[in-house]
């Protein structure tokens, strides 16, 4: 239980480190450009975010299930 704990504490660590050199990233270059984003411009970014993560779920479930039901099995030697 412990080390679950500590690696939970690990990887939410990891997480706050990407989302806040992501916010400073974003930040910096959007001070340094001219270049605005408009709202169709956030919503497009969000929409691809969201279909990039349903995408990488869905193969990752067919990937688990695949494995699971046995059509990744050997049915004859060769």
């Amino acid at each position: 239980m412990k080390a679950t704990i500590i690696t939970v504490l690990i990887l939410v660590g990891f997480l706050v480190a990407a989302v806040w050199f992501a916010v400073t990233g974003w930040t910096d270059i959007g001070a340094e450009s001219q270049a605005d984003i408009s709202a169709h411009g956030y919503i497009a970014m969000a929409l691809g975010v969201v279909l990039s993560i349903v995408v990488g779920g869905g193969l990752m479930a067919l990937l688990f299930f695949s494995a699971r039901s046995g059509h990744d099995d050997v049915d004859h030697e060769i």
